[in-house]
């Protein structure tokens, strides 16, 4: 059997055709399947429009949070309530498009335990997140162990192997685009083009993918630490020829007091001081980020709340 698991947070306009387009592709495929909705607190009526659909077919699971846990969280609670041999994840606003699961599922057949996709770039789709997203790829490729590409994206399939393992590693704040490449696993990649939203609003805004880099970077590297390190070994090997310098100009100038050899220096201080200031902070800062994060694991709550479940 295959699982479908979606996100679901105000999505009310877009279920009854993500329902009709995802059961015609697994049709197309001959699967049996079960469509697990997970209702992310959502404020519309999405939640009354899944118990209908369940009411019409049996196939539709579904569970409700008890508050808005965020896109990872709610993948997360999906994962936990499935029961496939395979799962595949895909978002509830129809941008991924479900004619892909064939595709999907085929690459599985064959023998890869994850097939991950990525979206293909076309000039429409060049807005403000392009750049944004293409260097904050890069830079976790390039200081961590996980080998992201742009364009990846939560939509994907993973064996129950992978799913088991994943829902066994005890981490907070989970970044599953990087743990998934982590467990390791055969994994295949697959292109496809971004389907247009139809109806409402995207729920990601400019907070939710600084945060979403924040959790990749730091749940996968300790890069950021070491470069403040060399920071200050730089800082401090620089001030020390600064202060062999003073100490040279001061010699000369009570060797020649008329030359005045020493300049006031009053503004290079100030700078030097709001310079040292300002790279401490931004360490603490950085500092701050990962003891959160050990803060919030040993507090150990639960990546999510179920409060109403329909999955028998």
């Amino acid at each position: 059997m295959i699982s479908i698991v979606s996100p679901i947070y105000n999505e009310a306009e877009n279920l009854d055709e993500l329902y009709e387009r995802v059961t015609s592709a697994l049709k197309i495929a001959k699967e049996d399947f079960e469509f697990v909705l997970v209702e992310n607190g959502s404020f519309d009526r999405s939640l009354e429009i899944i118990r209908k659909l369940r009411e019409k077919d049996r196939r539709i699971k579904y569970i409700s949070l008890s508050r808005n846990f965020g896109h990872q969280g709610a993948v997360l609670a999906g994962l936990a309530h499935s029961a496939g041999d395979a799962v595949i994840t895909l978002d509830g606003d129809l941008q991924h498009p479900p004619e892909l699961i064939p595709k999907l599922l085929k690459l599985w057949k064959e023998g890869s335990h994850v097939v991950y996709t990525v979206k293909k770039t076309t000039a429409e789709d060049k807005d403000w997140r392009y750049l944004p997203s293409r260097i904050f790829y890069r830079i976790i490729s390039a200081i961590s162990i996980v080998d992201l590409k742009y364009g990846q994206s939560d939509y994907r399939l993973m064996d129950r192997k992978v799913i088991d393992v994943i829902l066994a590693i005890p981490e907070k704040n989970k970044f599953l685009r990087g743990i998934v490449n982590w467990v390791g696993f055969s994994q295949a990649g697959l292109e496809y083009e971004v389907g247009k939203r139809k109806k409402g609003k995207s729920k990601f805004s400019l907070w939710n993918y600084v945060n979403f880099a924040f959790d990749g970077i730091f749940s996968f590297s300790t890069v950021p630490l070491r470069v403040f390190l060399w920071i200050g070994v730089i800082i401090a090997f620089l001030c020390g020829i600064w202060a062999v310098y003073y100490f040279v100009m001061g010699f000369m100038n009570l060797v020649f007091p008329d030359k005045n050899l020493l300049p006031p220096g009053s503004a290079t201080i100030t700078v030097s001081i709001l310079f040292l200031g300002g790279v401490q902070l931004i360490g603490i800062g950085i500092l701050g980020e990962y003891i959160g994060r050990i803060y919030s694991q040993t507090k150990k709550r639960p990546d999510f709340i179920v409060v109403e479940k329909g999955l028998d």
